[in-house]
């Protein structure tokens, strides 16, 4: 996977892959959208839901630049939640690409630095108390190869588009995602594409269409009720 650092329109830093020209996340900012997308509607809502719940256990299904594991990271540390989180990822940044990420800047947080690089310093497989209250496990492999005797509050499903890997997003792997989930449990994902919808149907998902981040139109949140 050739890919190179760029900066979004909100001057936080992404990943594009050069030969499709995919990038890890919206062009018009990243931290914008990791913001909207996983912790406005994902994380903040099901905080409200399970009526301000102190333990919840997050999973993300592309991990990459650990953008939306590093904002969960802050909420949690904000609001006092413990937090579970795991991090699904085939393809792991290398040292130097996480050096060029500009989070930690851009979030005004550069006493959190450390805290991000143990982000990316995880063996494969290994859980890591990242501070007290919140727990960090790095799956390095595919989805598909993911086994879990745990169950989720959240998932954050930030795959590459349907148009790239279109695997990840079929009623096989949203049936996979329903079964990981407890009662109440939310999926949140970028995507609003009709057979994404259709497919979360299927396997039992209640699914809301909402407003997307900037320069997105829709977006859908899942529920398991």
């Amino acid at each position: 996977m050739k890919r190179k650092i760029i900066i979004t329109d909100d001057g936080s830093s992404s990943l594009q892959l050069i030969n499709v020209k995919e990038q890890y996340h919206s062009t018009f900012g990243a931290i914008q959208e990791a913001r909207f997308v996983y912790i406005k509607k994902g994380l903040n809502h099901i905080f409200k839901t399970l009526k301000n719940h102190k333990n919840l256990a997050v999973l993300e299904m592309g991990f990459g630049t650990g953008l939306n594991a590093f904002l969960t990271y802050l909420y949690a540390k904000k609001h006092k939640i413990n937090i579970n989180y795991t991090g699904i990822e085939a393809y792991p940044l290398s040292a130097d690409e996480v050096l060029q990420l500009n989070y930690v800047s851009q979030l005004n947080v550069l006493n959190e630095i450390k805290v991000f690089a143990g982000f990316h310093s995880l063996k494969p497989n290994e859980i890591k108390k990242i501070t007290a209250n919140f727990k960090l496990t790095f799956f390095r492999g595919f989805l598909e190869n993911f086994e879990s005797k745990s169950k989720y509050n959240l998932i954050y499903f930030d795959a590459f588009s349907p148009g790239i890997q279109p695997e990840l997003w079929t009623e096989a792997i949203f049936n996979k995602m329903f079964n990981l989930l407890n009662p109440q449990g939310v999926l949140v994902t970028y995507s609003a594409k009709g057979q994404v919808r259709r497919n979360m149907q299927e396997v039992g998902f209640t699914i809301e269409r909402l407003p997307g981040p900037t320069g997105k139109r829709e977006m859908l949140r899942a529920t398991k009720v």
